[in-house]
């Protein structure tokens, strides 16, 4: 939610949004009990002013809470020691957005290390042109994100845990912090909360022209259709929602010989004739990593040239997208993508590294654009 604060932020300043945002965001909280007549039972008046007491007292824990998580963010950039209490990862994907760039990420934590299985997690991004300059502590700067939410910590494989969001920005250089830290139970004493803090380098793509151009390549775990339409205020919670289909990003981009991968994406802005005609070739082309080693040549007519240090491995057959295909009703004038994927059986593939290069080509001007990735077969 981009919001224009200091860029050092009081947290005094700032804990009533942020304290009202995370009882909004939270599981049910306890909520006044509305004011009851003088008249009743000193029962009624004890019980009144007990849930009182119970509501002050939460207000009192969310608020700490705020100030605590804002105050490691502000030490993450301004440098200063944070803590470092169990393993973050992040990994994220880029998608055209009605506005900017829409940014999906997942965060992995490894939660057998936390002594609960909620936490808060908050996430910063500013832009690097404004991070990097002298500050003065006066001037105001917006923050490009702002945003803080409650996450329940369901374990996965060896205790790990995945938080999938997303945010919108627009194209440019930006430095994000992440925090995350265990929740407090009100009124129950225990030592300072386990947190940690992740801060990573973003270059956020434009996609606002009409060139033909693509999301980034999305390695998933599978992809599901979706019988129905994901409520609106369920979308934050599910930012790899696309449509009425579903995509789980893979875990990390290491594979084994018995999986499958696949990768999905999106193409943006085709050339479409005035009679709604586009056409477009979607190619698939795998190289081995090999070392140090020459360039191997390929050919404009068999696969693009390996780099160096690579050997051609293999293709898929090309995909075609035009209205014979897609059908009556997709219409790329109204600025819908195409969805595009591929799954690849991986037993063919000995253990080691490897680049996916996707080539996409419109066929009705010729004009192509290639997205690549890496990834790791073993066992």
């Amino acid at each position: 939610m981009p919001e224009r604060v200091d860029e050092w932020p009081s947290v005094l300043r700032r804990w009533r949004w942020l304290a009202a945002l995370i009882v909004v965001a939270s599981a049910p909280a306890m909520q006044p009990a509305p004011a009851r007549a003088q008249s009743g039972s000193a029962g009624d008046r004890s019980s009144q002013r007990l849930k009182e007491e119970r509501s002050s007292e939460l207000e009192r824990t969310h608020r700490e809470e705020g100030e605590a998580i804002l105050a490691i963010a502000d030490a993450a950039m301004a440098g200063r020691p944070t803590p470092s209490d169990f393993s973050l990862t992040w990994q994220n994907d880029f998608i055209k957005a009605q506005r900017g760039t829409f940014v999906p990420f997942t965060l992995t934590v490894d939660a057998s290390l936390l002594t609960r299985a909620s936490a808060l997690v908050y996430v910063r991004a500013t832009k690097r042109a404004v991070n990097d300059r002298p500050r003065d502590r006066r001037e105001s700067v917006p923050f490009a994100v702002d945003a803080i939410f409650p996450v329940d910590l369901v374990g996965e494989a060896a205790g790990r845990s995945r938080i999938s969001r997303g945010f919108s920005v627009a194209a440019g250089d930006y430095d994000v912090f992440v925090v995350m830290r265990e929740r407090v139970e009100p009124g129950v004493p225990r030592s300072r909360p386990k947190a940690s803090v992740l801060r990573r380098t973003l270059v956020v793509p434009e996609f606002g022209g009409t060139d033909l151009a693509t999301s980034s390549l999305i390695l998933a775990d599978r992809m599901t259709a979706l019988g129905e339409a994901v409520p609106a205020d369920r979308l934050a919670e599910r930012p790899y929602v696309i449509g009425l289909n579903e995509i789980t990003p893979a875990a990390d981009r290491r594979f084994r010989r018995d999986e499958e991968l696949i990768v999905v994406f999106l193409v943006y802005n085709p050339t479409v004739t005035s009679e709604r005609q586009f056409d477009l070739k979607v190619e698939y082309h795998f190289f081995r990593q090999t070392g140090p080693g020459p360039r191997v040549e390929g050919g404009p007519s068999r696969h693009p040239d390996a780099r160096p240090g690579e050997t051609y491995f293999n293709r898929t057959e090309p995909q075609r997208f035009n209205p014979a295909l897609m059908g009556p009703s997709f219409d790329p004038r109204r600025g819908e993508p195409v969805l595009a994927g591929q799954v690849v059986p991986l037993t063919g593939f000995e253990d080691g590294e490897y680049r996916l290069d996707v080539l996409v080509t419109d066929l009705l001007t010729g004009k192509s654009v290639s997205r690549d990735l890496v990834f790791t077969v073993g066992s």
